[in-house]
């Protein structure tokens, strides 16, 4: 009998495939029809996505291991067919881009869906293209689902036109296509060493390549690599990164920010299980490139976060050092009680970051750009407001919208930067924890000890950064309309608040089912296994029959 949860695999790639495709046929001035079917899409799918995350975590309650849930598409057997895959890391990340999506797109009601065209279908599209990401267990099919969530991700960029997204768009879009062409051409390698493109066979046969070709298998790896890097930001090839994502659209941005994350998966996903410790001679190839680009990218975004002027190129910044911090720590190791701390500041910050995108939309209203401009001057120079003995004004009325935003920064600065008792401090305490135990069993290398000041100095970097953009933004005493904030906008930043919040009163639950990701991650045996299942044990593992 084959488990309901196996066929609920598929569904988040077929329904925004369906309603995507649905929505070109309606016309754009039924935005309301278009705008409650992408809203029900989203729903769905994060239902499902719930299901299978209950699903993977499910028998860690009666201490076993948790079922690997394969779906083999036309139940053709693995290496030669089609295959999608559902463990605890996976599920973790359909559930958190549903999460996202559904705070974005119900921003996107207020206003920016209307912005320009078919906005509802390439939501759709894209997050067609993330689910199939995180789902799909070859790297030809890895390449579809990128090139499909970019291509939905060109449009979006560009949402509301403007110069300076057409701008940045054209840039995104030149580096995303040398990306691809090196994900070809590194894909390209591996198959012509190993001659197959399933990450389950990968693993097996990557051991077992000869002497004379394991140079060219490690070359493809590095170009593979190469590009992964580009889509997760990381230094020196995260230039564009900033710039696009504060040029696009708040809903837009918000949403972008799980696609670095995409980048970070993949890295996590294909070094731990084509390279790890049972590799054979390829053991651990390109880690330490990992920790050396992950500290240089934290280094990069903190500096850049210090002496950016706009919070929308402040929060990019910010995405950086969530993405390089990650990265670093994960590789650092190589241990899973370090990398289950590591996904949990994945997700703190990335629900932060995400909120913090919007937030900025609704601060800048109204405001003043030759005011901000002479705040920016006084603070250079330090010039102070001038002194009037005549002034009645002893304080300033703050309206309630500006309290309720004031707060909604407030919270977002505390999770980015890492400040107790909220989520991103329980991260940062736990990866500082992890990366120490390693002294007690044989000591840190230099390298490592770097990545422990970096982190503790991360946190300061950025609260320096954010609390300079409040004071500025919300108690400098320029001339400024209060800015109309509807419903529609402040409830998904509140709920993306809430779900960090969520995070820090129950993290050890949390917690474990990050450590049980993290264990797969580490022992990717059960993977291989599950995916490779000889044909009379395909009923049990998945897969449509």
């Amino acid at each position: 009998m084959i488990n309901w949860t196996d066929h609920l695999i598929i569904l988040p790639i077929l329904l925004p495939l369906f309603v995507g495709a649905a929505m070109l046929l309606i016309e754009e001035r039924h935005q309301r029809i278009k705008a409650a079917a992408n809203i029900v899409s989203i729903v769905i799918m994060g239902i499902v996505a719930l299901l299978l995350m209950h699903a993977a975590d499910a028998p860690a309650a009666a201490g076993g291991a948790a079922p690997i849930a394969v779906y083999r598409l036309g139940n053709w057997p693995a290496p030669f067919g089609i295959v999608l895959v559902v463990d605890r890391l996976s599920a973790l990340m359909l559930a958190l881009t549903s999460a996202l999506a559904l705070a974005s797109a119900t921003f996107a009601l207020a206003r920016w869906h209307r912005g320009g065209a078919h906005f509802h279908s390439l939501f759709q599209f894209l997050l067609m293209g993330l689910n199939g990401a995180f789902l799909t267990g070859d790297l030809f099919n890895l390449f579809v689902f990128f090139e499909l969530l970019l291509a939905a991700s060109y449009g979006l960029v560009l949402h509301g036109s403007g110069q300076a997204r057409v701008r940045a768009g054209l840039h995104y879009i030149a580096i995303n296509l040398a990306a691809s062409l090196l994900f070809l051409i590194g894909v390209s390698l591996i198959y012509a060493v190993t001659g197959t493109l399933n990450m389950a066979d990968l693993a097996l046969r990557i051991p077992q390549v000869p002497v004379q070709d394991r140079a060219l298998l490690e070359a493809g790896a590095a170009i593979l690599g190469v590009a992964f890097m580009v889509k997760a930001g990381m230094w020196p090839l995260c230039f564009w990164l900033p710039t696009t994502y504060s040029a696009a659209a708040a809903p837009v941005a918000a949403i972008f920010a799980i696609m670095s994350k995409v980048g970070v998966y993949i890295l996590l996903r294909l070094s731990l299980l084509f390279f790890g410790a049972s590799s054979g001679a390829s053991a651990l190839f390109g880690n330490d490139w990992l920790i050396a680009a992950g500290i240089a990218t934290i280094i990069f975004g903190l500096v850049g976060a210090l002496a950016s002027q706009e919070m929308s190129r402040l929060a990019g910044y910010a995405v950086l050092v969530s993405s390089g911090t990650v990265v670093a720590v994960a590789a650092a190791a190589g241990r899973a009680t370090v990398t289950a701390p590591a996904l949990f500041s994945l997700v703190s910050s990335t629900l932060a970051i995400a909120a913090f995108f919007m937030l900025i939309e609704l601060l800048e209203r109204g405001r003043d750009p030759g005011a901000d401009m002479l705040a920016v001057t006084r603070e250079a120079y330090g010039e102070d407001m001038p002194d009037d003995p005549d002034a009645e004004e002893i304080g300033l009325v703050i309206p309630a919208s500006m309290a309720i935003l004031g707060w909604c920064f407030v919270g977002c600065a505390a999770v980015i930067a890492g400040l107790p008792p909220v989520s991103g401090f329980i991260a940062k305490f736990a990866m500082l924890t992890a990366l120490l135990e390693g002294d007690s069993a044989g000591g840190l290398p230099p390298l490592h000890w770097a990545l422990l000041a970096l982190l503790m100095l991360s946190g300061l970097t950025m609260l320096i950064a954010l609390t300079r953009a409040g004071i500025r933004t919300l108690w400098t005493p320029t001339e400024r309309a209060d800015p109309r904030v509807r419903l529609v906008e402040i409830v998904p930043i509140a709920l993306l608040l809430l779900g960090c919040a969520s995070l820090t009163v129950q993290p050890r639950s949390a917690m474990s089912y990050m450590q049980g990701a993290a264990d797969e991650l580490h022992s990717p045996g059960a993977y291989t296994r599950s995916v490779l299942a000889p044909a009379e044990t395909r009923v049990k593992t998945g897969g449509g029959s």
